[in-house]
């Protein structure tokens, strides 16, 4: 089974000369990523075997090392691994940057080692060959029992984020006792092939595969220019509400939804009134979601105010209170904190009886308090301990205003680049690495939540274990079906 690592990590390799370490290091990992003893000894020495370089060789690779892991980068450390010091003073490094450090042992025989030996161009001294056999032999227990975050054997290596690390355990215990998730499907990029001409063919497509592939829920940003984590201001950006209208025209059964709105960026009894009407247009189809906004350049460009975040809270309670009121009876006015609307007239009322709220972020202190007292869902991001643990925050806030837990729906937002091996995966990483300036794969990978098939079953198992309902997906590359109809294979798993 291959090694799976961490995008952030350090790895020492041990083992004696020609025991494979270079060749091993090589073909799992990039020249850049690999910090070699006797590729340094060439820099500071006259050759790989220039003995009396060692110190300044060795002074060298701990600088680089020590950069390296600061800046968070993944980094192999190929020397003997013999020094016990040496080993120490790596785990040390780890253990300052927040990097796991990782062993592996590289166990060929001696007599492997030799006829390895004889094919370089600087072969090690047989004696000295021998030696370090004799050597190896006593340290190997000693590494293996050192605290290493994990001791392997050389494998074939895929690197993952650290949510994926025991994907195939928990994807696993999905086969085995499988838990129920529904999935939604978000859409934040309309720079399509093509664009805007291809635009509404290519909305109309997606939306069909999503439907299919058994995604229950949409899901557009309520931005009207692209927000810098996605891409230039410039970047084509459809408005949320129009956009929901026409998927609302276009599919038949998924739920539809802003994730989120930006309570500043229209009237709030305005804001009833549109749901309102999607939700009749939908045939009882909408979710209504909230936020206090945090794009102020967005604002300011459009000329909207941006209060400070306690305005912005209070009126996002005004705003929940009043669309409850807008979409039951009677049209008496209300008043609150922020807002006074004299006259709450919403005629027709949602077809459901009592349209989904979701309040989008995790604010310990307050965002997660409003949530336990007006909300239907309550939106998280991050890993299954995350999540795991804004969950029982919610549900203390649930108990404090006397409300059951059970009431509020866990969403869970998160990007996910997915193919069905670990080479198309490879291959996708690498595009979008070449393709992004001063981007790694490991960034790629991090950034984009890349995983196989496989690898996101048990991702999602994991963020169900820990109280997730509903979990939203951003797709990279969704400007063809083919995603779509990939991570259909996960959806699958969980139905």
């Amino acid at each position: 089974m291959p090694i799976r690592l961490p995008t952030r990590c350090l790895v020492v390799l041990a083992g004696p000369s020609a025991a494979g370490k270079t060749q091993w290091a090589d073909r799992n990992f990039s020249p850049a990523q690999v910090v070699s003893s006797d590729r340094l000894r060439a820099i500071v020495g006259t050759g790989e075997r220039d003995i009396k370089a060692s110190e300044a060789a060795f002074e060298v690779l701990h600088t680089i090392v020590e950069e390296r892991a600061a800046r968070g980068l993944l980094t192999v450390v190929d020397t003997l691994g013999m020094d016990a010091d040496r080993r120490a003073r790596f785990r040390d490094v780890g253990e300052r940057h927040a990097l796991p450090v990782y062993a592996v042992l590289f166990d060929a025989s001696l007599e492997e080692c030799k006829k390895r030996n004889r094919t370089r161009r600087d072969p090690v001294p047989q004696r000295v060959l021998a030696d370090q056999h004799r050597r190896w032999r006593a340290v190997r227990p000693e590494i293996a029992a050192e605290p290493f975050a994990e001791v392997f054997t050389p494998d074939d290596v895929r690197i993952v984020g650290d949510d994926m690390l025991a994907a195939i355990r928990a994807g696993e215990q999905q086969r085995t006792a499988p838990r129920r998730l529904d999935f939604g499907l978000q859409l934040s990029s309309f720079n399509w092939e093509g664009h805007p001409d291809t635009t509404r063919d290519t909305l109309v497509a997606i939306a069909a595969a999503a439907e299919d592939a058994g995604f229950s829920s949409l899901w557009v940003m309520d931005h009207f220019r692209q927000i810098p984590q996605i891409g230039r201001e410039w970047d084509d950006m459809l408005e949320s509400y129009t956009t929901l209208s026409f998927l609302a025209g276009v599919t038949t059964g998924v739920r539809l939804g802003a994730l989120v709105t930006g309570i500043g960026y229209r009237n709030p009894a305005h804001l009833g009134k549109i749901v309102a009407t999607l939700d009749v247009l939908s045939g009882g189809r909408a979710v209504c979601g909230l936020g206090i906004g945090w794009f102020e350049a967005e604002a300011i460009a459009y000329g909207w105010d941006f209060p400070p975040v306690a305005e912005r809270y209070a009126l996002l309670e005004d705003t929940v209170e009043l669309l409850r009121q807008m979409w039951g009876s009677g049209n008496k006015p209300y008043r609150g904190r922020r807002l006074t609307i004299p006259d709450t007239t919403c005629y027709p009322r949602p077809l459901q009886d009592h349209v989904p709220i979701l309040i989008g972020g995790s604010g310990e202190k307050r965002t997660l308090r409003i949530v336990a007292e007006h909300a239907d869902m309550a939106n998280f991001f991050g890993d299954a301990a995350t999540v795991e643990h804004k969950t029982r925050v919610l549900h203390e806030h649930c108990a404090t205003v006397g409300r059951d837990p059970s009431e509020v729906t866990i969403t869970h937002l998160g990007p996910a680049l997915v193919a069905r091996s670990p080479d198309r995966l490879a291959l996708q990483v690498e595009r979008h690495a070449v393709a992004a300036p001063n981007t790694t794969a490991e960034m790629i990978i991090e950034r984009h939540a890349a995983g196989t098939v496989t690898d996101h079953i048990g991702r999602y198992h994991d963020l169900a274990a820990a109280g997730v309902d509903h979990a939203i997906v951003t797709l990279t590359d969704v400007d063809t079906v083919e995603p779509i109809e990939v991570f259909a294979e996960v959806i699958a798993a969980f139905t």
